[in-house]
């Protein structure tokens, strides 16, 4: 039977087909580089395989399962818990994925990936075409390839797709995505080399060429995929431009590859290609590109592309034939069951804060802010089951962490109540979204989220309730147990003993638009709230001055954002005092004392302060004798981030 939101997006769900295998819709899972859940030999584990089948019930036409590198000696390696496929002894967790994917009704593509530039963790050094300095410090020296060895690369690659279709996947993958060997050997800027594999973008396209060749020749009735840079953002660096990637694309293409992955940027790029800064749908002009230039070859694309609609009209207007998605159903499994049943207000919507990319780059399994069970299918205790005994929880605190433990504890059938001193669901989140200069529809859709499920699951959620001793004092009887999700605020004692520190604003009421500052801004603190607040109030008009004790900013920003923040504070033209401490204010202004011992005054009209911030730890005490079961979650424990709000609340309401 036909589900309501099928007939709302009949183009994603129509049926397709790759080579000879059907689809039932046209969405390709995309293998979202590694998820380091393996061994540091190769081999898939129970883990991984958790995972996988949560994957393979997505219910993707297409599944792309994680890259696996090709060679014994491990050049192309590119994470310590990347999976091998360099031998028969690693097939038998192969033939399991496969399986599953078959089970879950989709056409099953394994990815090869040899990671190049970026590769050799485990060996001190990296291969590539030439050798060309890396740029980013945590990369390996590179050597140059001979001949010899491309052709025993090519001849490995060309191994591990027969093992792969020998474990039961109907297809392979091979990617250049995110600057790996294939990119390498394609890119003016890491191939300079002089003989027939350099040079003219004919000879830098032959290591692809000989590539597909072999794969196809290897494995003749299985479709093959190839994921190429429709733009690598390496200008800096001397890379190709876009119309010479698609050139590059003409000769996959003329090589005679079933479907091209239309990708963007790499690791090294210096601008932003997923992340939370662009917007939705800003890269779809390559993929329209690549289908107007190849209309008889599949075109799959879904970069920062998280939006089942959008993707619904770009397949109509023949923007690309696949929706190729992977970090949006890492943050919301459910997101294409959701959508087929017309529930997109249910999605957990992928905000692009990169969280995975941030651990990952990091050695780290990845873990996504938005879902807090990723990785941790393997383990019950993750599982939301029925609750053995049923209570009745009162939850203080309207933000992530506790309408997650709410959510979370309500389907389990456990009775809750949430008190909020606010008027509104998200707690500071609210007005900090407001002022993200990256996408504020992005954190602004993690509040409408909980809004939405405490509406439909019914969850009893009080406003302009403030819980103190007296108040619990009144109510203590009606509850088994209490979890304290107050958040923390900015810590304004820890200015009293500076000089005209009356004077001194709180972040979160400029933020929420409780005080409207001046022309002039002294922001203490270049944290990420400080840093959000003041990019914002100079996009506004007013004139900004940050003042950081550390030497640098950003310290508690997610590591992959860091450089976003220093570079708008670069375009804003934000003046920046590191290594500073306030130590006076006036009505004129602020003074500062630098590194150095060097007092500096600063004018301004209004000197906001946004940190340190302070955990709401006295509900903890007030609270300790008056409940059975007393907890905390989010900042209420430790001021940290969103990602460890939503992962505390939902660890909560999963185990009480």
């Amino acid at each position: 039977m036909t589900r309501p939101g099928e007939l709302k997006l009949p183009h994603l769900f129509k049926p397709g087909q790759i080579g000879k295998y059907p689809t039932k819709n046209m969405v390709k899972y995309g293998a979202c580089c590694v998820s380091n859940y393996n061994t540091r030999d190769g081999y898939i584990t129970p883990r991984e395989l958790a995972r996988m089948r949560v994957i393979a019930a997505t219910g993707a036409g297409i599944i792309t399962n994680q890259g696996a590198y090709p060679d014994p000696l491990g050049e192309g390696k590119s994470y310590f818990r990347q999976v091998a496929l360099f031998d028969d002894k690693f097939l038998p967790q192969f033939e399991t994925i496969a399986q599953y994917i078959h089970d879950g009704g989709a056409v099953a593509i394994q990815q090869i990936l040899h990671a190049g530039r970026y590769g050799g963790i485990d060996l001190g050094y990296c291969i590539q075409p030439s050798v060309v300095p890396q740029t980013l410090p945590h990369f390996r020296p590179p050597r140059e390839v001979t001949k010899e060895q491309i052709r025993a690369i090519i001849g490995q690659h060309a191994d591990a797709a027969k093992r792969a279709i020998r474990a039961g996947f109907d297809g392979t993958e091979v990617t250049s995505f995110m600057g790996y060997l294939l990119a390498n050997f394609n890119s003016r800027f890491t191939n300079q080399r002089t003989d027939e594999y350099g040079g003219s973008i004919e000879n830098r396209g032959r290591f692809m060429r000989e590539l597909i060749d072999s794969i196809k020749q290897a494995t003749p009735e299985h479709p093959l995929v190839v994921r190429l840079n429709g733009a690598e953002l390496m200008d800096r660096w001397g890379g190709n431009s876009e119309d010479e990637c698609f050139e590059l694309m003409q000769q996959a293409v003329d090589s005679g590859v079933d479907m091209i992955s239309v990708t963007v940027g790499w690791q090294e790029a210096p601008e932003s290609s997923i992340g939370r800064d662009v917007a939705p749908g800003h890269w779809n002009y390559l993929s329209a590109k690549a289908k107007k230039l190849f209309p008889n070859t599949l075109i799959t694309f879904g970069n920062r592309l998280p939006d089942p609609v959008m993707a619904n009209q770009c397949i109509a207007d023949g923007v690309f034939d696949y929706w190729e998605v992977c970090r949006p159903m890492l943050a919301d499994p459910e997101l294409l069951h959701k959508a087929a049943e017309d529930r997109l207000d249910e999605v957990r919507r992928c905000i692009g804060s990169l969280n995975c990319l941030s651990r990952l780059f990091r050695d780290l399994p990845y873990t996504c802010a938005m879902n807090p069970a990723l990785g941790h299918e393997v383990e019950p205790e993750y599982h939301v089951t029925p609750a053995a005994v049923k209570k009745k929880i009162m939850i203080i605190g309207a933000g992530p962490a506790g309408m997650e433990a709410a959510i979370t504890a309500k389907r389990r059938g456990h009775e809750v109540t949430v008190f909020e001193k606010g008027d509104r669901i998200g707690g500071s989140l609210a007005g900090y979204a407001a002022n993200d200069l990256a996408r504020p529809d992005d954190l602004i859709s993690v509040i409408k989220y909980y809004e939405t499920m405490a509406r439909k699951m019914e969850i009893d959620v009080r406003f302009n309730t403030e819980a103190n001793a007296k108040f619990m004092r009144s109510i203590l009887h009606q509850f088994d147990v209490c979890i304290v999700a107050a958040g923390s605020r900015t810590d304004m004692k820890a200015y009293r003993h500076i000089e005209g520190h009356e004077q001194l604003v709180d972040a979160l009421d400029v933020a929420t638009g409780k005080v409207t500052p001046g022309k002039r801004i002294v922001m203490v603190g270049a944290g990420k709230i400080g840093l959000t607040l003041a990019e914002s109030l100079c996009k506004q008009g007013h004139e900004v001055v940050l003042v950081e004790e550390d030497k640098r900013i950003a310290g508690d920003v997610m590591p992959s954002f860091k450089w976003r923040h220093s570079a708008w504070i670069e375009e804003l033209g934000i003046r920046t005092l590191t290594s500073s401490v306030l130590t006076k204010v006036t009505v004129e202004g602020a003074t500062v004392k630098n590194g150095k011992g060097e007092e500096i005054f600063v004018e301004a009209d209004t000197v906001i302060v946004s940190g340190p911030r302070k955990a709401n730890h006295d509900l903890f005490h007030e609270f300790q004798w008056m409940v059975d079961e007393l907890h905390g979650a989010g900042d209420a424990v430790i001021a940290r981030g969103l990602d460890a709000a939503i992962h505390e609340g939902y660890r909560l309401g999963v185990r009480i």
